[in-house]
């Protein structure tokens, strides 16, 4: 227990004394570059064409974790990439960027994740010069043409002559059927007025004449 109180709890103080002012003093660095920000917009407007190109340049050249955080700022992954965000500010001071050497001194002295507001500031700055492709929209399928509707009154009067169409054709049917059947019965009727007519036939045998004298 000794050896506890005099040695270990001492140094684990200093630990989060230490992190307490480093965390106070990143909060002082923040504020301090939020009062220049009103400077650094006018200097980024005054450079924009000029930087336009370098800008470009550097962020292709850049990871696609840094890519991804300039696009879609947050808080977890400038935890999880700082050493990449620190080098990627490096490169905007090489640059001259608006407001990269404040962010990045201050991202050397207490880490980027401990300044999110003036990282995520140069960053979006950054971003107004990143174009991003827009995949092209895929072609629309032709429209199905409508089916073509007509009032009640025209769809009932089509349906009426469809109709008298349909009875019409069954009535020719009907009258070009019964001649064939008239056709077929005459000669059976023809036959039998020809048996009628023929005297019956005798059954009777044939009288023998007497002979004569």
């Amino acid at each position: 227990m000794g050896y506890w109180k005099s040695k270990v709890l001492p140094k684990i103080k200093k630990v989060f004394e230490k992190n307490g002012i480093k965390k106070a003093a990143a909060a002082d660095s923040c504020k301090s570059f939020d009062d220049s920000k009103e400077e650094i917009n006018k200097e980024f407007e005054e450079k924009k064409v000029e930087l336009q190109p370098k800008v470009t340049e550097i962020y292709e050249a850049s990871s696609t974790e840094i890519k991804t955080l300039v696009k879609e700022p947050k808080e977890a992954g400038l935890k999880k990439h700082s050493v990449q965000v620190h080098k990627f500010l490096e490169e905007l001071v090489k640059i001259e960027f608006p407001g990269s050497k404040p962010v990045s001194e201050a991202s050397s002295k207490y880490g980027a994740a401990l300044i999110p507001g003036p990282v995520f500031f140069v960053f979006e700055k950054v971003s107004t010069f990143i174009v991003t492709e827009e995949k092209p929209a895929e072609e629309a399928a032709p429209p199905v043409p409508e089916a073509e509707t007509k009032p009640a009154g025209e769809e009932t009067s089509d349906r009426k002559e469809r109709e008298i169409v349909i009875e019409e054709e069954k009535k020719e049917e009907i009258i070009v059927a019964v001649p064939e059947a008239v056709a077929k019965t005459e000669p059976a009727v023809e036959e039998k007025t020809e048996l009628a007519a023929a005297p019956p036939a005798s059954t009777e045998p044939a009288k023998e004449e007497p002979p004569k004298p």
